[in-house]
């Protein structure tokens, strides 16, 4: 009679953070896709997870969306955090360009996200609650 549930978040579309990052890094450079992990999480979706429930045998599955503000002061503001952490997938891949590189990447991010009058930039971190009764087991 219980109730399973869990969240993932929805790296495949939903984390525009990391979305306009990779979708810019693979504009410059084609073989950065080979990088770009969020295209790797096939369970980041609604119908999987919905799926994915419902072949573990429970009952009245449901699946909604949690979104999150993600907003930052500035571009730098956005921009710093890939600056650092050797150990992640996504600032390993900006540590790892030259500065050329590096700088075409960051005008090329400036150029595509969507950035307010006032130099804000307004992102939405998206994520997937699944629930489902244990009824039945």
């Amino acid at each position: 009679g219980g109730v399973v549930a869990a969240y993932v978040w929805d790296f495949g579309e939903g984390m525009q953070v990391v979305r306009y990052f990779w979708d810019a890094a693979i504009e410059l450079d084609p073989a950065a896709e080979e990088l770009d992990h969020t295209r790797q999480f096939s369970l980041c979706h609604p119908d999987r997870l919905r799926e994915l429930f419902a072949v573990a045998g429970l009952a009245d599955v449901r699946v909604r969306t949690i979104e999150v503000p993600a907003v930052f002061r500035d571009f730098d503001d956005y921009w710093t955090p890939f600056l650092n952490g050797r150990d992640m997938r996504t600032p390993g891949y900006v540590i790892s360009l030259n500065e050329d590189r590096r700088a075409r990447l960051r005008e090329r991010l400036r150029a595509n996200l969507p950035t307010g009058a006032d130099g804000s930039i307004h992102l939405i971190a998206r994520a997937w609650a699944v629930c489902g009764s244990a009824g039945g087991l």
